[in-house]
């Protein structure tokens, strides 16, 4: 009986993911032994990462010793912003790569002290699919999704949903104006990731976020 050998393609994400596994592991040691809550946030372009970000780390200043690690294609507007709020913010350029993964958060954390930190946000790629595959040694995994953006996005990307600890709704004060079905997303989340964690919020109106700082801390 012959065997058909694995086409090379699929070998060789093989190899790729299984190196990122073991990273991640070192990763997540590293941010154990130092204390650190380390949080990935994922979600398409638009959504509200950087705006979330920016009113957690102006909410909870002086509260939690907060950080992050901000990916980008090219530039680095989104660190800039963040520093802004007296948070270190260090921009990792991945290039032409639509994601993070293990071995770039390992690159930026000498930058880092995490003994002094209590939360690292890994901010990842504007993308709903690349990022799914890659664990970043993160203590959990939120996937944030916006009124703006259809309540079909956790069908349409279901394995990215179904990596999530935690789904975020965000821009919750224009929903009714983009008539946007809040009942019909929450069904279509559950039906890609039975029973998570929802948190409908506004980061510009301040509503919802009590739950999202109940998370931040790990409660």
């Amino acid at each position: 009986m012959t065997t058909i050998p694995a086409p090379r393609i699929v070998t060789v994400r093989q190899n790729i993911l299984k190196a990122n596994d073991l990273t991640a592991a070192e990763n997540r040691q590293m941010f154990a032994a130092a204390g650190v809550r380390a949080l990935n946030l994922a979600s398409s372009p638009g959504a509200g990462k950087t705006a979330l970000l920016e009113r957690t780390l102006q909410d909870l200043a002086g509260k939690l010793q907060m950080a992050v690690a901000v990916g980008d294609l090219a530039t680095d507007n989104d660190a800039a912003r963040l520093r802004q709020w007296g948070a270190q913010a260090e921009q990792i350029v991945t290039g032409t790569i639509c994601h993070l993964d293990a071995s770039m958060v390992q690159n930026v954390l000498p930058r880092f002290e995490l003994d002094a930190l209590d939360v690292l946000f890994l901010e990842n790629v504007g993308n709903l699919v690349c990022p799914s595959s890659y664990d970043l040694g993160e203590a959990a995994r939120a996937v944030l999704i916006s009124t703006t953006e259809g309540e079909d996005k956790p069908l349409k990307y279901p394995t990215m949903f179904n990596t999530a600890d935690v789904v975020v709704i965000t821009k919750m004060d224009i929903a009714a104006a983009v008539e946007f079905d809040l009942a019909l997303c929450r069904e279509n989340i559950d039906r890609a990731r039975p029973g998570v964690r929802v948190i409908e919020l506004s980061s510009k109106k301040g509503t919802g976020l009590e739950a999202w700082y109940s998370f931040v801390r790990g409660e």
